[in-house]
């Protein structure tokens, strides 16, 4: 069989789930104009921004005038912490079935700065939101009740962000979300058959290949995954293994910091705009002890062929499974050239 020519369809291993790929649809990364749109140009400050230093945020109460991260109780939270851990089954048959989820929502400024992303940051300002981070993870892990916290950053109106202020969201949750909980299954059951880590052997295979790897430094590998299902979707990886933000030991902080800049600067020179991108780190459980799990961040941005065109996920991929024209070796070859030439 013949990757680059015939359909076929790819495993994931982290959630057990496939993707189809027809690199026969197209024999280039993409195909029509690549159209660049000119970035809107923002002030340091906006007056309006409710998320800019001394301004109203938009349930009343005033931002203090801070001068790095920033955190706060999400104003309109997803999730309370006072719900009755409760549970109905309407006649006991498994068909109508709630339970109540207490959690956490908070909001994480990155910078007071209205004009910055990560991509335009200087690495020690990154290293402080690695930083702040881990120490929210740390809170949140300590909290009784919470089991899984989720740091995750949308960037771009497509990708549903309000406010273009650099921030993330922290979501500390009663029950594992169901993309981690697939992971963790997947881990421990590879760990339990194996006797090893299922990212440590796969970064090894990733390594001996060098088909897909981006880039990498002393502590982090970027790569797009054999399985990715998002046209430039990456994978960051820790060369070690270790499950959480809290078990980075100095020098990976300014290493982590350092990947995390490069991957957005390479997204921002692939059409030239402000790429768009759902990120999230996905880390160990809060509870029990997890040798299986091994510390990654995945990247999802929507963009296919140009600034305003982007990969839908409708139809067969709705219905039936995620499908891709683009394989992830074509899509790393373009990131890859991207980082070596600096744009």
């Amino acid at each position: 069989m013949d990757l680059t020519e015939q359909s076929h369809r790819r495993l994931n291993p982290l959630t057990d789930e496939w993707v189809l790929v027809s690199p026969h649809r197209t024999q280039r990364p993409w195909q029509g104009a690549v159209e660049a749109v000119p970035a809107v140009a923002r002030p340091q400050y906006d007056p309006t921004c409710y998320l800019c230093p001394g301004n109203p945020r938009a349930g009343g109460v005033r931002n203090p005038q801070y001068t790095s991260t920033y955190i706060f109780e999400n104003d309109f939270a997803a999730l309370k912490k006072d719900v009755p851990a409760s549970t109905i089954d309407v006649q006991h048959k498994g068909l109508l079935v709630a339970e109540g989820e207490s959690g956490i929502c908070r909001v994480m400024c990155f910078s007071p700065r209205h004009d910055l992303t990560l991509s335009s940051m200087e690495q020690p300002a990154i290293e402080e939101v690695v930083r702040t981070w881990t120490s929210q993870f740390s809170e949140l892990a300590r909290t009784p009740g919470v089991s899984h916290v989720q740091i995750f950053e949308n960037r771009g109106e497509m990708m549903g962000a309000s406010n273009p202020h650099p921030h993330c969201q922290i979501w500390a949750t009663k029950s594992i979300p169901q993309a981690p909980a697939r992971e963790l299954f997947s881990q421990q059951n590879y760990f339990k058959s194996h006797d090893s880590c299922l990212l440590c052997d796969y970064l090894k295979l990733e390594a001996g290949e060098q088909k897909r790897i981006i880039c990498e430094n002393e502590g982090f590998v970027v790569l797009v995954p054999f399985w990715a299902v998002w046209p430039f979707e990456v994978l960051v990886c820790s060369r070690r293994h270790f499950g959480a933000l809290p078990e980075l030991n100095g020098s990976e902080v300014s290493q982590l910091a350092a990947i995390l800049k490069q991957i957005v600067s390479t997204y921002d020179r692939i059409f030239e705009v402000p790429f768009p991108y759902s990120m999230g780190f996905h880390q160990s459980p809060t509870t029990g002890a997890h040798p299986e799990w091994h510390f990654h961040a995945h990247f999802y941005p929507p963009l296919l062929r140009s600034a305003t065109v982007r990969k839908f996920m409708v139809g067969f991929e709705m219905l039936g499974t995620p499908q891709r024209d683009i394989t992830p070796e074509l899509a790393a070859e373009r990131l890859r050239s991207l980082v070596a030439n600096g744009k």
